[in-house]
C-alpha cells in the first residue's frame, strides 16, 4: 500500500521539530528561556518543537540564535524547511495568480524532464487532452475555486505544452482506467474528439498508452493520480494541493505502483478496441 504524501511531509515536519528541540536541548536552556529571547509566548516554543505548528525561516533563525547554534545550522534548518514548503503547496496559493498562469508555470520543469510515467484514474492526462476537453476540465476548476472565468485560456496554454510529445527525446508511459474513456467532460461533441484525439496519440514513438480494463483482475487498487518525472521526483494532485515527493523509500513505492498498474493495462490494438467502444456507446 503506498504511503499518503500528506503523511510523509507531515513526519518530515516532525524530524525537523525534533532538530529545533534537540539545539534547545543542547543549549541547556528551557522552552521559557528560548520564548523569552525570541520575544514569543512560551506555547509557541512548544508547539515549534513537537511539530504541531508550521515553522518560517525566521522563526528558525531566531531559535538558533537564542540556543547559540551555529550560523550554519540555521541555514540547514532553513533549507529543510524550504523544501517541505515546496513539497505540499495548496491549489488556491498557486492559483492566486490565475490558471493560465498555472499552466504556464509547470513548463520549465516538463522540458527538463526526459521520462514521464503517468497514472490517473479519473480524467485524461493533461499531455493528451484536447482543447475542447482541456477547457471544459478547467472551466470546473475555475467555478469550483471560485476563480475568474478564464478557462479557454488556461486550455490553450496546456495544449500548447503538447509539443512536448513530438520531441523525440522524450518518452511517455501513460497508463489510465478504463473508467476515464466514460467519464464525460464538455458533452458528446467534446468526448468524440477527446476519444479520437487518443486514437492518435497513440501512434506516436513517443507515447505508450495503456488502459485498464473493467474486466481486469486486479493486481492493484485504484490510487491517486500520480506523475513520475525522471527517476527524481513524483508529482501528486489531490483535491487541496500538490504534493511533490523525493524521498527515495516513497520513490520506490511510487515507481513499483506504476509497474503494478501497467501490467494489468492493455495496450495497441486492445487498447484501440476500448477507445473505439467508448466512442460507439457515446
Amino acid at each position: 500500500m503506498s504511503i499518503p504524501p500528506s503523511s510523509s511531509i507531515q513526519r518530515a515536519r516532525e524530524a525537523l521539530a525534533v532538530r529545533l528541540r534537540e539545539i534547545r536541548l543542547d543549549s541547556g536552556l528551557s522552552a521559557r528561556e528560548v520564548a523569552a529571547a525570541c520575544g514569543w509566548h512560551e506555547s509557541k516554543c512548544s508547539r515549534m518543537q513537537s511539530g504541531r505548528q508550521a515553522v518560517t525561516d525566521s522563526d528558525i533563525r531566531a531559535w538558533c540564535a537564542a540556543c547559540g547554534a551555529d550560523e550554519r545550522v540555521a541555514a540547514e534548518l532553513v533549507s529543510i524547511n524550504r523544501q517541505l514548503d515546496s513539497a505540499y503547496v495548496e491549489w488556491r496559493r498557486m492559483q492566486r495568480g490565475g490558471l493560465k498562469r498555472l499552466q504556464d508555470a509547470v513548463m520549465p520543469l516538463w522540458e527538463q524532464t526526459a521520462s514521464f510515467r503517468i497514472y490517473e484514474p479519473g480524467v485524461v492526462p493533461g499531455f493528451l487532452q484536447t482543447e475542447g476537453y482541456a477547457g471544459a476540465v478547467l472551466a470546473r476548476i475555475a467555478d469550483f475555486f471560485s476563480l475568474p472565468g478564464e478557462g479557454d485560456e488556461a486550455a490553450k496554454a496546456r495544449i500548447d505544452r503538447q509539443r512536448l510529445l513530438y520531441d523525440g527525446g522524450r518518452r511517455f508511459a501513460v497508463v489510465i482506467e478504463e473508467s476515464v474513456l466514460r467519464t464525460s467532460f464538455g458533452g458528446v461533441d467534446v468526448m468524440a474528439g477527446q476519444l479520437g484525439h487518443l486514437l492518435d496519440i497513440m501512434t506516436l514513438p513517443s507515447v505508450s498508452l495503456g488502459i485498464i480494463p473493467f474486466s481486469v483482475f486486479r493486481a492493484m487498487w485504484p490510487v491517486e493520480g500520480f506523475w513520475i518525472l525522471d527517476e527524481e521526483q513524483v508529482v501528486i494532485e489531490t483535491v487541496s494541493a500538490k504534493i511533490t515527493v523525493r524521498q527515495a523509500g516513497e520513490l520506490d513505492l511510487y515507481r513499483r505502483t506504476f509497474s503494478e498498474l501497467s501490467s494489468m493495462a492493455v495496450h495497441g490494438r486492445a487498447a484501440r478496441s476500448l477507445i473505439t467502444a467508448a466512442i460507439a456507446a457515446l
